[in-house]
């Protein structure tokens, strides 16, 4: 699908089995990431070290093949799966945000992208939950599968032909969370306050795999498409409005910074 700008350095000897199979040996201070590409929750861990000035070595998985090797970092067999330092792996996307909040956000004062104050923690969590959990079960997964993923996958993994009514029922619910989104960017100067913060990672995350396959009418929500101006301009996104998927151009405006 894509071929991300992945790292082939030696020096690593400890790696696990799957990345040395997948000839992708990063640098001792390098992390690795196992994603895909259109899984919003992978894109959010991907926005959020870049926040924070930190390159991921990228080792595009798919999940669906339920490879041996990845099932032995993962036995759930879910993405993102982060390896750490030490080459442990951190599973899940909440899970990999806390972890990069006591390692690295604690470090970074007003950049931090999780608040200091316990209420504001939680309207953050609870945003991100909504894009990640909430909107990735009404309304992403199922565009992503039926639309780009189904084409990789042979008949026992569930694959053939777009189900269409998953698509129409998917397709109706964007529309409450364009109107909930329009909503937070209308009345926060960001989505969760005053600043940036996870919230708007997960958000932007969720809404650039939808805005990639042309599913958002952005000029049914000015509020939204001027706060989405602000996130996709920022240098995290850079590497997510470069990559395309083989065989599925993005939206003609989807690397516009401007529409």
């Amino acid at each position: 699908m894509v071929d991300p700008n992945l790292h082939h350095e030696s020096g690593r000897r400890d790696l696990p089995a799957l990345a040395r199979k997948s000839q992708i040996v990063p640098p001792h201070d390098m992390l690795t990431l196992f994603h895909q590409p259109l899984f919003a929750n992978c894109r959010f861990v991907r926005i959020c070290f870049a926040e924070y000035g930190e390159e991921l070595a990228l080792i595009e998985e798919r999940p669906w093949t339920r490879r041996k090797e990845f099932l032995s970092l993962n036995a759930a067999g879910t993405l993102p799966v982060l390896l750490a330092e030490g080459d442990v792996p951190i599973v899940g996307a909440d899970v990999i945000a806390e972890y990069l909040d006591e390692t690295r956000g604690v470090l970074k004062r007003d950049r931090r992208l999780l608040a200091e104050n316990p209420m504001e923690r939680a309207e953050i969590r609870r945003l991100v939950d909504w894009y990640l959990v909430k909107m990735e079960g009404e309304v992403t997964r199922h565009l992503v599968r039926e639309r780009v993923i189904k084409p990789y996958m042979d008949r026992a993994q569930g694959g053939g032909s777009p189900d269409s009514t998953a698509i129409r029922a998917a397709r109706s619910n964007i529309k409450q969370h364009m109107k909930y989104t329009n909503w937070l960017a209308g009345t926060r100067n960001w989505l969760a306050g005053p600043r940036i913060t996870y919230a708007d990672m997960a958000a932007g995350a969720a809404l650039s795999v939808l805005d990639y396959l042309g599913e958002i009418e952005w000029n049914n929500h000015p509020a939204a498409r001027e706060w989405y101006t602000r996130v996709k301009s920022r240098p995290s996104f850079r590497p997510l409005l470069t990559e395309r998927v083989r065989g599925l151009q993005p939206a003609s405006h989807y690397a516009d910074l401007d529409f």
